[in-house]
């Protein structure tokens, strides 16, 4: 049998890749130019198939490791690879938040050249997370009015309540002048989104908690890691590095990450995060609810559609065509 590389794979941009994989208890291995997880059985070893070629991000938990040949494969088909906690969360690498990011010497650079070109000016840098800011809601609109069971559920765009909120949000984002003003009124706008969230589910009581054992709040933390595994394969796969945000503090090194994440969180992992804890899921039910939805969406191609527009925004087709003479 003639063993394969992942040069032999068929490219598939990462924006319309479909696959993304929480492992845990198990090893990662290279096998016959394929890459393979193993999990032991009672009376005999299993192996699986990851289809790296169709893969986005590859989270490993408890109990796993992954061979240097593995390693290898997964580079060189462009799969991000993070370790983290039990049920995807919290993503970590030794002591610290870092993901395994394998680099091409090819790879364009007109949306690293377009990011800088507003990024050192105050002011474009506050007007870009406007944009962010805006995008995400026109998101929510979009997914809202789409998904009829978010529809069944309660989760309805054209309610009073949000349509309050988002006038209110609207308002504040427009009169903005520093991003502190920005992150105020995105924490307004979360709160209620919660509390409506939490209505429509009838869990009563529910407070924010990132530390909680409550299921609602288990559920976002462990759907926002997910989406944080999706923003940082975007912005791994444009070049542009995690520290340069527009939104969230400049002292963070990933803190465009969450910038990137947050387009997606509300409209998506909100919601289904109390769907799912109403319901009593299980945390593999809830992943897979959620990544069916950021497929169904289009979450990952929202992403790059959007952090490609504000890259671009103040750097000419002139520019990019002479770079890649």
């Amino acid at each position: 049998m003639k063993e394969l590389s992942p040069s032999d794979l068929k490219s598939i941009l990462h924006s319309k890749r479909a696959n993304m994989y929480y492992l845990e208890y198990c090893r990662v291995m290279q096998k016959d130019g394929r890459v393979l997880y193993l999990s032991e059985a009672k009376h005999e070893n299993q192996y699986f198939n990851i289809p790296i070629a169709n893969t986005t991000v590859l989270l490993l938990g408890n109990g796993t490791s992954v061979t240097q040949a593995a390693m290898r494969m997964l580079a060189q088909a462009g799969v991000l690879v993070g370790f983290c906690g039990g049920g995807g969360t919290p993503l970590h690498m030794a002591c610290e938040v870092e993901w395994f990011t394998p680099q091409s010497e090819y790879r364009p650079t007109e949306y690293l050249h377009g990011w800088l070109q507003f990024w050192f000016d105050d002011e474009k840098r506050l007007s870009s997370a406007v944009t962010f800011q805006k995008a995400r809601i026109q998101y929510i609109e979009k997914v809202w009015q789409k998904d009829k069971d978010l529809k069944s559920e309660g989760f309805v765009f054209s309610d009073e309540k949000i349509q309050a909120a988002l006038a209110k949000f609207q308002a504040r984002t427009d009169t903005a002048t520093k991003q502190s003003d920005l992150l105020l009124t995105e924490a307004q706008l979360t709160k209620a989104l919660y509390k409506y969230a939490s209505n429509s589910t009838n869990i009563k009581d529910f407070t924010r908690q990132h530390q909680s054992t409550d299921k609602a709040n288990d559920f976002l933390n462990h759907g926002n890691y997910l989406a944080y595994g999706l923003a940082a394969s975007c912005l791994w796969v444009l070049g542009v590095p995690h520290g340069f945000a527009v939104m969230h503090g400049k002292t963070r090194r990933g803190a465009l990450v969450f910038d990137v994440a947050d387009l997606i969180k509300d409209a998506l992992v909100l919601p289904w995060a109390f769907i799912c804890a109403k319901e009593n899921a299980t945390e593999q039910e809830f992943r897979q609810q959620v990544l069916q939805a950021f497929t169904d969406h289009k979450a990952l191609d929202f992403m790059f559609d959007t952090v490609k527009g504000v890259a671009l925004q103040n750097y000419s087709a002139e520019q990019i065509e002479a770079q890649n003479l």
